[in-house]
């Protein structure tokens, strides 16, 4: 992760190898710095500039020693992503005439269900809600509750009370995301499909076709090391994809077209939230690559 300060009088963009908890050299700001929101964003993302926090000491070692230790001021991302169901794969063609493969979405309008606050539950965040349906009671009582629900912490509240609806317009055309979703589950599988293993001779009466092979040594140590590669459950697991390019926006059908594929079977509910424009600006654009050249 690297941090970027909006003010580059006071701050400098780390290199990668540097750990950003480490002292550095800083001259801080009189307070803290609030940037207005980012219209580009729809007003969900923000940057906010804390204050640095005073020299205190860290303990290092079982003698009880401790050396001073400065943190630099960090920098934190407000944005609310979105909940989207998976519609399938197709195709579109770049300006330069490339193809690119492209995930269509289903982006139903989130409604903001509830908030949670630092003073009753510790930390900030809000719920979003989709699908959402009535429910009777047996006393007669109508309740809504949303099928789909996922929580996303904020730095920030304002503007996010309850009720509220987020759109597919808050993921523009050229920005960059972050997609998480749950794989296809494949079941039981053997070493050959899981792990690409060779397999052995198929001709020439080789007893050695799909096994794992040898999978322990001798009597010493006794056992299989921990972590060792033999057949088991394939898929099911959680996927998180990230600097993935939105290449479509349609707001009238509320479809978001995202570049390349993207975990689960169609259907599938997946997770989307948009990424500081800083990572924009450190892995670039994929949407945006110029014609190849004729030599």
């Amino acid at each position: 992760m690297r941090f970027v300060c909006l003010d580059k009088a006071h701050w400098k963009i780390p290199p990668k190898s540097l750990d950003p908890l480490e002292a550095l050299p800083y001259s801080a700001p009189a307070q803290s710095q609030e940037q207005s929101f980012d219209d580009t964003q729809d007003k969900y993302c923000a940057y906010v500039l804390n204050p640095p926090p005073e020299i205190s000491e860290r303990t290092s070692g079982c003698d009880g020693t401790s050396k001073p230790r400065r943190k630099h001021p960090a920098l934190y991302l407000i944005m609310i992503g979105v909940i989207a169901r998976k519609i399938g794969m197709s195709r579109v063609f770049l300006p330069n005439g490339e193809a690119v493969a492209v995930t269509y979405l289903k982006v139903e309008d989130n409604t903001v269900v509830r908030t949670k606050t630092t003073e009753r539950d510790g930390y900030q965040a809000v719920v979003l809600g989709v699908n959402e349906k009535e429910v009777k009671t047996r006393k007669g009582k109508v309740l809504r509750k949303h099928h789909d629900q996922k929580e996303f912490q904020v730095a920030s509240l304002d503007g996010l009370d309850t009720g509220k609806k987020i759109t597919v317009e808050s993921l523009p055309v050229e920005t960059l995301v972050t997609v998480t979703g749950v794989g296809k589950g494949k079941g039981f599988q053997g070493v050959m499909k899981r792990y690409h293993f060779a397999g052995g001779p198929a001709t020439h009466g080789s007893h050695f076709k799909r096994e794992p092979g040898s999978v322990g040594m001798r009597t010493w140590p006794g056992r299989i090391h921990a972590g060792k590669r033999m057949p088991g459950r394939m898929g099911n697991e959680t996927v998180t994809l990230k600097h993935r390019p939105v290449l479509v926006n349609d707001a009238a059908k509320k479809v978001l077209g995202i570049k390349g594929c993207i975990p689960g079977p169609n259907g599938a509910i997946v997770y989307i939230t948009s990424e500081p424009p800083a990572a924009a600006k450190a892995v670039g654009n994929p949407s945006k690559k110029a014609a190849p050249t004729k030599k």
